[in-house]
């Protein structure tokens, strides 16, 4: 800990930093001429001028981690030129700043690239053990003037692994494991990825070849997935391809049918979960596209979610935690184990004739959206403020219980207690919230709002003298862990069609004797009911116990506020976001600050979110928290504990091999917000999440019932400080309270 705070006082009195030469001429030439920040890690990068001899020696864990996540890196960006729609920061003259134009819909300059990695190199590398990169480092196709080819996308992305590379290198070679995944805008067609093999999945073999385990390179051709033992035995991060499980990937259709890569995707994860398992290892998710869903809203393709969340149910205690980017806010949410309806397996069910009508005509719907918005994501301030809505009203029906689920505190009781007594049913599937599962989603490097990086800690308890990555490495066992000849099995997925309902069959047999409902689903076996918690329910070893998150204040850093020039000009923006900045010119040539990231906020010491870890029970009493919108109701008194306790009634357990019920959970009825659909007054639209009809026609129709005072043509908003908090963080501080009171 006194690390951390080493850190944080640093990153806060930081007088100076590394100006970034600006790349503008670097892709000038046709050929393959490369700048010098483009250098191929197949050769041994030169020494960083820091690098010690202590470096070299053996590592130890320090139980930190840095999450990035969506570069997006422009070469065609230019300072101090135009943020307008179809222009995006390439000419005219505009506030386009020298690291970014913040808060605009443009993409990032390779000054502020640049920058990043100098200030990861100075303050980052010799504290973190791996880094988790959740892609997206290709821009936007937001110029018809200047429109993306592969040549384009390719490049940008061998640039950003050759950086991670040079930067997280000694003499001797990569120090630090990198995870990376694919975004939706790292291919052509965005969003468009069919199965594999492809020239798409063999171009980024090529390029993340010092970051893919040697003996995974050719499955990764044909799937685009792999896993990185981060601590040899202990701890593995998953890459997940979930372009294969997004709703807007035109090129896929489904996690069920074996044909499909989603289905040979899930396959391939219950069996790596499961040798983790037997190996007694944990396992942190990752990937670009995170499983967003709300009542109107959702990210994945329904079937894939369903999957997903039954493997996370059913190796709980296994997964420590899912991490995600894409969505460019500050948030997490929680998915729920009683939503998992096995009838969408079954294709001859009812709920799976109308999950398949329900997909034609989306399919109808997002074929028109990609012809007509194929220039950015297009996910706007307006439909983020929605979305975070949603999440906030799913949040009010938690179950009051969330205030008193348990922690570590009670793992030693726990214990005693698994060993005589059978388990109470409780609303929160335990005393450890193990009904619900964590999903993490970091703001990103592009300027949508400020460029934020985040450095996460878990628990390394009884683990300070493991042997690293790097000492794996360097005693030339590639195919040490987890690349045990289990590359065998998960290849025999990829090509694997009618056989797996015969296995499937066999695992089944002697279920109360009844057949599976899909052949083809083979269901997970549970934790055994002597288990303790996992990493992810109990603070333990490998327990993510927070993150410190760091931002770019790039209104300060560029340098260019106080001298802006207004301009008369008006502009439609038609859902383009040109930035607070909108209409300004500098009066002046770029003079930026020194480059420097600053603490946002810190879990350890945020008296607001009051977390004592990133464990789920701490995030649902979080949840439950923002979602109170009563005056009365427990969440506003200072401190949560303080609320009176209450009885908790049993709701019936689920069996996964048989029926997942779809019943309610017993809940307390709560007062949501009057205000939690009125007009926020931000501007914009969305696709970074989808929309459906139904939802379209919800927002549309829905009015506040809350009483108006006498006198007042207004409804009064019910103020919960949690509630704000959450927003100003999911905007990375740079949208006003009065505007935030909006939404």
């Amino acid at each position: 800990m006194e690390l951390r705070g080493i850190l944080i006082l640093a990153a806060a009195l930081l007088p100076v930093g590394v100006i970034a030469a600006p790349l503008e001429a670097a892709w000038e030439a046709e050929g393959e001429a490369q700048h010098a920040i483009e250098f191929h890690a197949d050769t041994t990068p030169e020494q960083s001028t820091r690098t010690s001899e202590q470096q070299q020696q053996q590592r130890k864990l320090h139980g930190r981690f840095l999450h990035i996540t969506d570069f997006h890196p422009d070469r065609h960006y230019k300072a101090h030129t135009s943020t307008e729609a179809g222009i995006a920061c390439h000419r005219g003259k505009g506030p386009a700043g020298y690291y970014g134009a913040e808060t605009s819909d443009c993409d990032s300059p390779y000054s502020l690239v640049n920058a990043t990695f100098d200030w990861i190199d100075e303050h980052l590398k010799d504290n973190i053990d791996f880094v988790i990169w959740t892609g997206d480092s290709a821009r936007h196709d937001a110029d018809e003037s200047n429109t993306r080819s592969e040549k384009d996308v390719i490049r940008s992305n061998r640039i950003i692994a050759d950086k991670f590379a040079s930067t997280l290198s000694d003499k001797t070679g990569l120090a630090i494991p990198v995870i990376p995944t694919f975004g939706n805008n790292d291919i052509l067609p965005h969003n468009i990825m069919v199965g594999g093999p492809s020239k798409w999945l063999k171009r980024y073999t090529d390029i993340w070849k010092h970051f893919i385990p040697e003996s995974q390179r050719h499955t990764f051709e044909l799937g685009g997935w792999f896993y990185t033992e981060v601590v040899p035995n202990k701890l593995a991060v998953f890459s997940l391809n979930t372009l294969y499980f997004f709703d807007r990937n035109a090129g896929v259709d489904d996690c069920v049918h074996p044909s499909e890569p989603g289905f040979k995707q899930m396959e391939w994860l219950r069996i790596q979960l499961q040798f983790l398992r037997n190996r007694g290892m944990k396992a942190i998710l990752m990937g670009h596209v995170p499983p967003a869903r709300t009542s109107t809203k959702a990210n994945w393709d329904e079937t894939c979610w369903q999957k997903y969340t039954l493997w996370l149910q059913q190796y709980r205690d296994v997964v420590v935690g899912s991490l995600y980017g894409h969505m460019n806010i500050d948030h997490f949410f929680l998915q729920d184990t009683r939503d998992i309806n096995l009838n969408y397996f079954d294709t001859s069910s009812e709920d799976y004739s109308m999950y398949e009508e329900t997909k034609k005509n989306h399919d109808k719907k997002s074929k028109i959206h990609i012809a007509e918005d194929a220039s950015q994501d297009g996910f706007r301030l307006q439909g983020r403020a929605d979305y975070l809505t949603e999440l906030r009203s799913d949040w009010a029906k938690l179950p009051r219980a969330a205030l008193h689920a348990s922690s570590d505190d009670d793992l030693e009781a726990e214990k005693k207690h698994k060993k005589h007594k059978k388990p109470k049913k409780h609303p929160l599937g335990g005393e450890h919230a193990e009904r619900y599962q964590l999903s993490l989603v970091s703001p990103s490097i592009v300027p949508n709002y400020f460029p934020t990086l985040r450095v996460f800690e878990y628990n390394i308890t009884g683990l300070e003298d493991s042997p690293t990555w790097r000492d794996a490495i360097r005693d030339n066992k590639p195919g040490q862990g987890l690349d045990l000849g289990l590359d065998t099995a998960a290849e025999h997925i990829l090509h694997a069609e009618g056989e797996l309902s015969v296995e499937g069959k066999k695992k089944k047999k002697g279920k109360k004797g009844k057949k599976p409902k899909d052949p083809y689903l083979i269901v997970p076996e549970p934790p055994s009911s002597t288990a303790l918690p996992g990493p992810a329910y109990s603070a333990q070893p490998l327990t993510l116990m927070g993150y410190t998150q760091y931002f770019a204040n790039l209104t300060y850093l560029n340098n260019d506020a106080r001298d802006f020039v207004k301009d008369g000009t008006n502009t439609r923006t038609d859902g383009w976001n040109e930035g607070v900045h909108k209409g300004k010119k500098p009066g002046h040539k770029p003079h930026p600050q020194p480059f420097a990231f600053e603490v946002e906020y810190s879990t350890f010491n945020d008296t607001i979110y009051k977390l004592k870890d990133l464990t789920v029970s701490n995030l649902v009493k979080l949840a439950y928290r923002i979602g109170q919108v009563n005056a009365k109701s427990s969440a506003s008194f200072d401190d949560p504990e303080d609320a009176k306790e209450m009885d908790i009634q049993e709701p019936e357990t689920t069996d996964f091999n048989e029926y997942v019920s779809d019943e309610p959970a017993d809940e307390v009825d709560l007062d949501i917000d009057s205000d939690a659909t009125t007009e926020s007054g931000f501007s914009g639209h969305d696709d970074n999440i989808a929309d459906s009809d139904a939802g379209e026609e919800a927002n549309a129709g829905t009015e506040s019932k809350g009483k108006k005072k006498k006198g007042k043509g207004k409804k009064k908003h019910k103020k919960n400080k949690v509630w704000l908090h959450f927003l100003r963080h999911a905007f990375v501080s740079t949208v006003p309270d009065k505007e935030l009171k909006k939404v």
